[in-house]
């Protein structure tokens, strides 16, 4: 049981720590159009973003998939990117079941590039390659963990501009996820891969 702490508490310092601000760059980017009081949609969504890195770290421990880590790099920042460009195009378009199924899917599908850059790390963590499932889902619940942490702290932020301040929920969209797409492009351009 030991190992399988370890694991959760590596998986929860991984997401949680500043270092990898990608990660976090995304969170805050997808929980932009987002209010309080939609903590239930913004924990699917977060768990959707978990299951699809969730598949990838499988498939790349067992080397089932395996891509390099420099398209990967280049990719998270693109999947920053879309999201909040989406944030501001596509939070105006449509009715609200389908903007969060939509929603649900990019973050499934975003998911799957995240776990790609996470699986790199975890795969130079494993203690036993033969024994991959525990250390897995020790991992991909300390990196739930952390991103429900993450969450709530951009949640609570976005909550005290919104009712507090009077922040006009379209202007904090657009200025969180404009914040998000600039960010990203400079990693996306520190990262090229042309």
């Amino acid at each position: 049981m030991d190992s399988f702490d370890f694991y959760i508490k590596l998986g929860f310092e991984h997401i949680s720590d500043f270092a990898g601000y990608d990660h976090m760059l995304f969170l805050v980017a997808l929980c932009a159009i987002y209010r309080i009081q939609q903590w239930k949609s913004i924990l699917v969504l977060v768990t959707a973003f978990t299951i699809g890195h969730s598949i990838t770290l499988v498939l790349s421990s067992l080397d089932i998939v395996t891509i390099p880590s420099n398209i990967i790099e280049f990719l998270i920042p693109v999947t920053i990117f879309l999201t909040a460009i989406n944030n501001i195009i596509g939070s105006s378009q449509g009715d609200q079941s389908s903007k969060m199924n939509k929603n649900y899917a990019m973050a499934l599908f975003f998911g799957l590039i995240h776990g790609m850059g996470f699986s790199n790390y975890f795969k130079a963590l494993l203690m036993d390659s033969s024994s991959v499932a525990m250390p897995l889902l020790g991992f991909n619940i300390g990196i739930e963990l952390g991103q429900i942490l993450v969450v709530f702290f951009i949640v609570s932020i976005g909550y005290l501009f919104l009712t507090k301040l009077k922040v006009n929920h379209r202007d904090w969209n657009v200025f969180i996820s404009g914040a998000a797409a600039g960010i990203s492009l400079i990693f996306i351009l520190e990262n090229k891969i042309w």
